[in-house]
């Protein structure tokens, strides 16, 4: 107990410590602007998820409120994020909502596990090409599932697969309905102009409402919320139990594994930007445990994954929010929208959902960072072309196993070429009789004299770290040691680090000098 308590320090213990009644007026504030924020955002990564509408609001209600009460950042606003999407959109299409709640769940043990383990500091060094490759090919991936729903296109339900479904594009590029574009195409000026105008409303929400009464009252034909998934349900979350099987389990591990990945190196991302903004230290282990357990939480009361949301998170801290209650004010206004305003939402239209996951896409892409590292060295760009079209054309699974595998390896070939180990004999670069400047030694304890003539010796100098990829450097100057060598000198002064792989040559080489 006294271990787990160590790793397990919700901020929200230490923040009430000098709580004022200024700053709940601020966190109120800032949790309800999060809120209205978080409810379109909510409702479209739900649906482009392939699940019904109202999973996305109990996600954030029920997934924000354990982050933040459990959570060990101060201000860290948890809920559905579009780095899920496509993960979801696959589990749902092959194992059905049975085998995403098996999942999350899954993935919610994996997050206590990394927590309780103190992984929390490990996943941050996951190198910046392989989280800025998947989060560009994410992106793609949302642009391309958003392109039937904003230009109405008849296709039926779409393959996951990226290839397939432009395939389907294309052939159904005749039934693109103009009215459809229109309400799109207003949704998408709301969007990009209204951030100009002010900041304090989220232009999303604007655009949803602008939308919903142009097709309402011009009696426009655009698909809606309504209409495609009929009335949606105000009703409260209710704990449901998924119907587990041994082989569900074992199919879903990878995907599971995915889902906590990405949703640990998410959560504490948006945590150490937070940290920036306040000037604060989040609990990297802590967040990893609350992380895992709202998960759970989310599963089991009929959401979706979760994860820190970067963009909420800023948000809440812009509008005040300093303390973890911002982000239960945040889920407590969610359920009363979801009690009272649920079944208005019927009338959002797709086209404008649609837009706004367009623009979620264009600033999740990093597109200019993309460029840029494309200016880096060769080994960064193979890693990060690889896991961005493994993201784009296989799955978020294959791509992350790849782009780790494949920075690990380039990382170890770079250290082994940085490692190096130098062989001089001593005789070629001094005249006999010429002294040395090693350090003082004494021969009764069989070691070299103070003042010695440098002949037939023989010295290895290795410098860089002393591990199994640059072992084979050591290896290869083993063999210069020949029957003339009368004395080794092996300098290791500026070798930091030894493996066993390392010690094994180095053993060989005690043992043939014997």
């Amino acid at each position: 107990m006294s271990y787990f308590s160590s790793v397990f320090k919700p901020k929200l213990v230490s923040t009430m410590k000098g709580y004022t009644k200024q700053q709940f007026i601020k966190d109120v504030t800032a949790g309800v602007i999060v809120a209205i924020i978080a409810l379109p955002l909510s409702i479209a990564l739900a649906i482009a998820s392939g699940v019904s509408p109202e999973k996305g609001i109990y996600t954030a209600i029920v997934a924000g409120f354990l982050v933040s009460t459990l959570g060990g950042s101060r201000v860290q606003i948890g809920g559905p994020t579009a780095a899920f999407m496509v993960i979801i959109y696959g589990i749902v299409l092959e194992y059905g909502v049975d085998g995403l709640m098996i999942a999350t769940i899954m993935a919610g043990l994996m997050m206590i596990l990394f927590g309780v383990l103190q992984l929390g500091t490990v996943i941050k060094y996951i190198p910046y090409t392989i989280t800025t490759g998947f989060t560009s090919g994410i992106a793609v991936t949302i642009f391309s599932s958003q392109i039937k729903d904003f230009f109405g296109l008849n296709t039926g339900s779409l393959p996951a697969d990226f290839i397939d479904k432009w395939k389907v594009y294309a052939k159904h590029i005749t039934t693109i309905q103009p009215q459809v574009v229109i309400i799109g195409a207003v949704a998408m000026t709301i969007l990009i102009v209204w951030p100009k105008v002010t900041k304090k409303i989220p232009g999303a929400l604007i655009a949803l409402i602008v939308t919903a009464a142009f097709v309402k009252i011009f009696g426009m034909d655009v698909p809606t919320i309504g209409s495609v998934y009929g009335e949606l349900s105000s009703s409260l979350p209710r704990f449901i139990a998924p119907a587990v099987s041994y082989h569900k389990v074992i199919a879903l591990i990878g995907p599971a594994f995915t889902i906590a990945f990405l949703g640990s190196v998410e959560s504490l991302l948006s945590a150490v930007v937070a940290d920036g903004m306040i000037g604060s230290k989040h609990r990297s282990n802590t967040e990893l445990v609350a992380q895992g357990i709202a998960n759970i939480g989310s599963a089991l009361f009929g959401g979706i994954p979760a994860t820190g949301a970067i963009a909420r998170t800023v948000a809440n801290i812009k509008n005040g929010g300093r303390t973890p209650i911002a982000g239960m004010v945040h889920s407590i206004t969610l359920l009363l929208i979801l009690v009272l305003f649920m079944p208005l939402a019927k009338m959002i239209p797709l086209t404008a959902l649609a837009a706004v996951l367009l623009v979620v896409a264009y600033n999740m892409s990093e597109w200019r960072e993309f460029v840029a590292l494309l200016k880096a060295p060769k080994s960064d760009i193979c890693v990060l072309l690889a896991t961005f079209f493994m993201t784009v054309f296989f799955d978020l699974v294959v791509a992350i196993e790849i782009g780790i595998v494949l920075a690990s390896l380039l990382f170890m070939k770079r250290m082994a070429d940085v490692s190096e180990v130098k062989v001089r004999n001593m005789d070629s670069g001094m005249d006999a009789g010429e002294e040395t400047d090693l350090p003082d030694t004494d021969t009764e304890t069989n070691e070299l004299p103070q003042t010695i003539i440098f002949k037939d010796v023989l010295i290895y100098e290795i410098n860089g770290a002393f591990f199994f990829g640059a072992a084979d450097k050591f290896l290869d100057a083993v063999s210069s040691v020949s029957s003339k060598t009368k004395i080794l000198i092996i300098k290791l002064k500026h070798v930091p680090a030894m493996d066993a792989t390392a010690l094994h040559a180095f053993s060989r080489l005690v043992s043939m000098c014997k």
